[in-house]
């Protein structure tokens, strides 16, 4: 905490009596407030506690079910020794800068500087209300104690409630560096304590975007052009208009909305449009694109690591290996599909958002509405799903151009076919992979050529998409002579963050081709891994767990194999072991054995249950996950074709966390990654074929 934040910025007090305490975190950022010493100042999370104990905490980040709503509250609490039971989380709105970035992406929330703020906040107020009562009772600091937001003086028998110091606390001076706990002093850190929105949840009160019910509301869906940069060229709206329901057709910027009386009668109408568009000069297909990747990739691309000397090691080399390797792109898919309801009027324009950007979907608004940020307010639902998606605001600006046209709320939804028809894919990617040996079998020069599309749209053709390399610029294998470069892609199709982004194809990649330089080395899989990260110590210590829990090496039934994979991702290091078999040309996963360090773990129960939905996204995407285009336009459109894994295709997973002294990393995101490879490395150990492409195909055949 930085000691150059005065008490008067740093301790808000309600001027109201009884009104209660106010504290809030200080973490690094834009200014926010300036003292006479220009000091910035920026608050994350607000603290109040009331006159009744009860700890109010403000969340100012987007919970979507990877349960920041409770891990974020545990920090401040154990510090502050709140009683969790009289804790109450309520959700932030939207504000400029009062609570520092709201974005909520990339497995930050918990990891990074909040994790010491928070911690650092919750022992501040923790502090001054223990001064306050040694104050009121003549006592030393050093001889009470708190817990369960109580002051306890042993030696007296006394004890006062935070609710009872508020006026005294308020009046304490603010400690430059307030003791922190010891771990082994964690009342709620690092316990799997129920999470404060099951109950809502499981009663259905709890609001998503789609529960939004407004009075007098109006419902409306978008159609959005077919071809990627495509534009209306006509509309005939006259069958939409005969809809029962159908109030409104009109185009906004990024297609034609129908406006109406209900969700069913907008989707109706929205049917019965015809539409004329202007396609532009946009008509690839994938094979199209595929070959654009490959014209790419006989160029030097930009350089994104060059550790000694591969070009000239690779000459003397005693056995060289090369590969393709290809992945397409992948929608989000979220379950929840795109929607935002608005009310704009004269003065102000109003959002009801199921958003991981909502300061984004503030200024989308104001800039479309001619409002200041201040006069625009959104308030944050719960997201069904953000995967990365809903960091993007286009389905923002459809909502408040829709409102901009009617004069009271409006819901706008998105079909399940515009959502799937419509995202920001993750980028689809050509990679060429090349590997030399010497005579013990050794890696001593390995090459990675990513071509692929900018994720940012940012920079230009001699600068690097560190999204895009992002899992093979950072190979962590002992390997001397490294060099990765990347070739930029200007192809079209929009693309965004997915799940664990570049990790989530680069791990495929790197890890299915450090396999194959394995087998080539006639050495063991996880026994070539574990030499090359004697330099690892912390992905070595995953490594092995995973390989112990697995039984590796042990005896499997027959037609069963095993495979390997490892990475480093969002702070995290996560191995997994798949175990499959093949059946009726398809594959069977039957069991993935998990071990993951995610630093000082928060909640175990949150991390085990995102680490089992995140093997979920990894290995849906390896059996089943592929976004197509067709003359300029995406083939699959809904779950028919663009399939998740079944309940009844579940392997069992066990997940091992490994005690760990690190700072919390991600836990949402690590273990995507290595899903795909442990299972294609599985299926080269039991078939022989390698799997150089996704979705996974067995001697030519889809597993689907």
């Amino acid at each position: 905490m930085s000691n150059s934040v005065s008490r008067r910025d740093f301790l808000k007090v309600t001027s109201s009596a009884g009104a209660g305490l106010m504290m809030s975190v200080y973490l690094p950022g834009k200014p926010r407030f300036k003292s006479a010493a220009s000091d910035s100042f920026e608050p994350n999370v607000w603290i109040k506690i009331s006159p009744d104990n009860k700890v109010i905490i403000t969340l100012a980040k987007s919970e979507m079910g990877q349960g920041v709503k409770t891990a974020l509250p545990m920090i401040v609490a154990d510090e502050l020794d709140a009683d969790w039971q009289n804790v109450e989380v309520v959700q932030a709105d939207a504000h400029p800068d009062k609570y520092g970035s709201m974005m909520t992406v990339g497995s930050r929330s918990v990891r990074g500087g909040a994790w010491m703020r928070l911690r650092e906040t919750g022992a501040t107020v923790r502090e001054m209300l223990v001064s306050a009562a040694a104050k009121r009772w003549g006592v030393d600091s050093a001889s009470c104690r708190t817990e369960n937001s109580s002051v306890y003086h042993d030696a007296s028998n006394r004890t006062l409630t935070y609710g009872n110091l508020l006026s005294d606390a308020s009046g304490q001076k603010v400690p430059k560096k307030p003791q922190l706990k010891d771990p082994s002093q964690f009342r709620y850190i690092g316990k799997s304590i129920p999470q404060i929105d099951t109950p809502d949840k499981v009663s259905g009160k709890t609001v998503f975007g789609m529960d939004v019910r407004l009075p007098d509301m109006l419902y409306a869906t978008v159609v959005h052009p077919p071809v990627f940069g495509a534009v209306v060229k006509s509309i005939d709206d006259r069958d939409a208009k005969k809809i029962a329901g159908v109030k409104k057709v009109f185009q906004v910027s990024l297609g034609v909305a129908v406006v109406a009386k209900s969700t069913w009668a907008a989707f109706k109408g929205a049917r019965s449009l015809h539409i004329k568009w202007d396609n532009g000069d946009f008509s690839m297909d994938s094979k199209d694109i595929s070959k654009s990747f490959r014209d790419l990739a006989r160029n030097k691309g930009v350089v994104a690591r060059n550790d000694g000397n591969a070009e000239k090691s690779m000459k003397t080399v005693e056995r060289r290996l090369e590969a393709i390797y290809e992945v397409p792109y992948l929608a989000h898919a979220t379950m929840e599909p795109m929607n935002c309801t608005a009310l704009v009027k004269r003065d102000h324009c109003e959002l009801w958002a199921p958003t991981q950007n909502p300061q984004g979907a503030q200024r989308t608004a104001a800039k479309l509405t001619g409002f200041s940020n201040d006069e625009v307010i959104v308030h944050v639902t719960q997201l069904g799903c953000g995967f990365g998606r809903r960091s993007r605001t286009d389905f923002i600006q459809d909502a408040v151009e829709t409102a901009m046209k009617v004069d009271v709320p409006v819901k706008v939804v998105w079909t399940r076919e515009e959502d799937m028809q419509h995202d920001y894919y993750r980028p689809a990617t050509y990679n060429l992979c090349e590997a030399g040996l010497d005579k013990f079998g050794d890696p001593v020069a390995w090459n990675h050529r990513v071509v692929a599309p900018p994720i940012g749209r940012s920079g230009n053709s001699k600068s690097v998409d560190r999204s895009s390399v992002d899992g093979a610029s950072n190979l962590p294998y002992d390997i001397s002579n490294i060099f990765v470069d990347y070739c930029r892609s200007d192809i079209p199709v929009p693309v965004g963050h997915w799940r664990s982004v570049g990790p989530s194809q680069n791990t495929f990649i790197t890890e299915s081709f450090l396999d194959e330089v394995a087998f080539a080395a006639g050495k063991d899989p996880f026994e070539y891994r574990r030499k090359l990260l004697k330099k690892q110590p912390r992905m070595l210590k995953v490594l092995e767990i995973a390989a112990e829990k697995s039984n590796w090496g042990g005896k499997l039934p027959k037609g069963r194999a095993r495979g390997i994979a490892i990475v480093e991702n969002k702070g995290s290091v996560c191995a997994q072991v798949a175990e499959i078999s093949i059946e009726n040309n398809q594959v069977r996963i039957h069991h993935v054995t998990c071990a993951i360090d995610c630093g000082q773990v928060i909640h175990p129960g949150i991390v085990k249950s995102q680490t089992v939905g995140s093997v979920m996204d990894g290995l849906s995407a390896a059996l089943y996950g592929e976004i197509t285009i067709n003359k300029g336009k995406v083939v699959q459109s809904n779950f028919d074709d663009y399939p998740l894994l079944g309940i009844h295709e579940m392997p069992r997973v066990d997940v091992h966390l490994v005690d760990s002294q690190e700072e919390p990393g991600g836990a949402g995101e690590p273990a995507v990654p290595p899903a795909a490879p442990a299972v294609t490395n599985a299926i080269f150990s039991l078939t022989g074929q390698r799997i150089r492409s996704l979705p996974i195909s067995l001697n030519g055949m889809r597993t689907m």
